[in-house]
């Protein structure tokens, strides 16, 4: 990642991704500022996509919707184009991944639809702020990810398992983040399981599906909350013949303010 950008104003992470000196993940850039998960499907898929989006707001809590063919979201912020913003993109044909790429402008259509759903990124600043650690920003790495047997409900051919990202905490932490991020609907709120792994289907919490691992120290538990990859798990079950998403942990960064989606 080049030095040669502020990290702290969205709109220049966003350059610094438009102009390829950002590929990595986007955890702890422009603190204060909305991150989004990205999907990006055809017209005829779109509605059943944001049905399914409606009937599953944990995992997928809807910040913005496009207009068919229209790559700018200027409610998101200042000159943003989907197709150039995101570090890095994956591209699914047929539900199989074939590609990531840092630029979409060859491949974007007349009829795509980008979905722009919250992220667990933005309330890490609130955590971070009321002194509960955050363990993968302390490593420098990718927030660990993974598929579950949680099912999300369906819509049209979308859905799967439900994705969740993990932080480890003590007991009396986990507590006190559960009143932190549940001010944060819009993008994931409260955590949906704490401790057993294998409650929710991961069979090895040091594996996970997505991201990296991270560290888990004595006296710590696992909490889960539910996560903006859980699409493309989905997009993998309904296997569209086209589709593109973010690379996990690779967002879009907005010029909204957390405290703009917070609810209290």
């Amino acid at each position: 990642m080049s030095p040669d950008f502020d990290r702290t104003d969205p709109h220049a992470v966003r350059l610094a991704a438009r102009a390829g000196e950002l590929t990595g993940h986007t955890a702890n850039l422009a603190p204060g500022r909305v991150q989004a998960n990205l999907a990006i499907l055809p017209g005829a898929l779109a509605h059943d996509f944001l049905r399914f989006c409606q009937r599953n707001p944990k995992p997928c809590p809807l910040v913005a919707v496009s207009e068919p063919g229209d790559p700018m979201l200027p409610t998101l912020g200042r000159d943003v184009d989907i197709r150039t913003d995101v570090p890095r993109y994956r591209v699914w044909r047929d539900g199989e991944l074939v590609d990531e790429p840092t630029d979409i402008r060859d491949l974007w259509r007349d009829d795509l639809v980008a979905f722009l759903i919250g992220c667990s990124f933005s309330f890490e600043d609130a955590m971070l702020a009321d002194g509960l650690p955050v363990r993968h920003i302390e490593q420098g790495t990718n927030v660990p990810m993974y598929r579950t047997n949680v099912p999300t409900v369906e819509a049209g051919p979308f859905g799967g398992p439900m994705v969740v990202s993990m932080r480890p905490l003590t007991a009396a932490q986990a507590i006190r983040a559960v009143q932190v991020t549940s001010r944060f609907p819009a993008v994931h709120g409260a955590p949906v399981h704490l401790g057993d792994p294998a409650a929710i289907g991961i069979a090895d919490i040091g594996k996970p599906d997505y991201g990296d691992p991270v560290e888990i120290r004595p006296g710590e538990i696992p909490v889960f909350w539910a996560c903006g990859v859980t699409p493309q798990s989905v997009i993998e079950h309904a296997r569209p013949p086209f589709s593109i998403s973010h690379a996990p942990g690779h967002m879009l960064v907005t010029d909204l303010s957390n405290s703009a989606v917070a609810v209290m």
